[in-house]
């Protein structure tokens, strides 16, 4: 099989030639269709954070694609099924953490694409309790996407508890923004969308943002403090600067929702403002499997749109360059022979 392979942190990824990789017991291998690319991958391929992986490895952690073998003892996936595997790759189970249903906090997780081989590759193992199954009518080049930027953007909305009628910013309106947006204005809020870039803030407007923000003309919390101020911000910016703008627009009691990784971020955070204003600062990581098997579940009834362009895996230095340049409108997605 053909795979994207991390070799030395920084350096371009190798395609390479690999044999196919076989189940272990509780796994399956998928033969991938789509793969995304997300800024985390890119953080993994580079080495960017604190808990680095192990290179040799191969990076991405939405693949989806169809299985193709069962290890022993799985009887709940078919051959041929459709999954998708997301970052959370492996959860215990057993910890207060997964008892509660907060599995993505759980300490002996492996991350997909970063503890393990990842979906850049025509094959990939996953554990298969943790393989999400793909509904009818959601096709994989849209599953990619939603299997990490989907369901991560969803579940901050759900960590701040957004309400109908509420005032939600979305910063960065990308691979993640792009669906933030459309998650608040179903979860009936009034969106403030703020970039940096006409392009992205055009496309916070076609997906309904009734606020659009130029961080680069105007200033953040001002003008949402001019709506009242925020009652919950998402901050998915790659830019510690971005955190600090739209946490100052938030309203007495508003909660800023931390997703994106920024390498060695780090804010300001006024104490006593925070206090007098009873304001919070929250950390939200991807989400469970009931998140995105509901992530999916919107998408197959046609309320979210997936705004992507494909590429060929052989093309993942060059997509890898143009993100990091900020030219890519929302989602690349590598295609890795989809039928139909």
């Amino acid at each position: 099989m053909k795979a994207a392979v991390v070799r030395a942190f920084g350096e371009p990824l190798v395609i390479e030639e690999r044999p196919d990789p076989e189940p272990g017991p509780g796994q399956v291998r998928i033969r991938v269709e789509a793969s995304g690319l997300c800024h985390t991958d890119i953080h993994a391929a580079h080495g960017d954070w604190p808990v680095k992986p192990r290179p040799p490895f191969v990076p991405g952690h939405e693949g989806v694609g169809l299985v193709e073998k069962l290890g022993d003892g799985v009887t709940h996936l078919r051959v041929g099924q459709r999954v998708a595997v997301p970052w959370l790759g492996r959860a215990c189970g057993r910890c207060e953490h997964c008892l509660s249903g907060w599995e993505t906090l759980c300490e002996q997780q492996i991350n997909t694409g970063y503890g393990c081989d990842g979906g850049y590759a025509e094959k990939m193992l996953a554990w298969a309790d943790f393989a999400q199954p793909v509904p009818a009518g959601v096709t994989p080049l849209d599953a990619a996407p939603l299997t990490c930027a989907g369901v991560t953007t969803y579940k901050a909305l759900k960590v701040a508890g957004v309400r109908p009628a509420q005032l939600v910013a979305v910063s960065g309106v990308g691979g993640l923004g792009h669906l933030a947006v459309q998650y608040a204005k179903i979860a009936g809020a009034t969106v403030a969308a703020i970039d940096v870039t006409d392009e992205k803030l055009e496309l916070a407007r076609e997906l309904g943002a009734d606020i659009v923000i130029d961080a680069r003309a105007q200033d953040v919390g001002a003008e949402l403090k001019k709506h009242g101020g925020a009652h919950a911000a998402i901050a998915l910016a790659v830019n510690p600067a971005a955190f600090e703008a739209v946490n100052s627009g938030l309203r007495r009691g508003g909660k800023l929702v931390m997703v994106a990784l920024p390498a060695h971020g780090t804010i300001q955070v006024p104490i006593f403002d925070t206090v007098l204003n009873g304001t919070s600062v929250i950390g939200s990581i991807v989400g469970t499997r009931q998140d995105l098997d509901e992530v999916f579940r919107l998408h197959a009834a046609g309320r979210t749109r997936v705004i992507r362009e494909t590429r060929t895996l052989d093309s993942v230095n060059e997509s890898i360059d143009a993100v990091l340049r900020g030219e890519i409108k929302a989602r690349i997605v590598f295609d890795l022979g989809v039928d139909g």
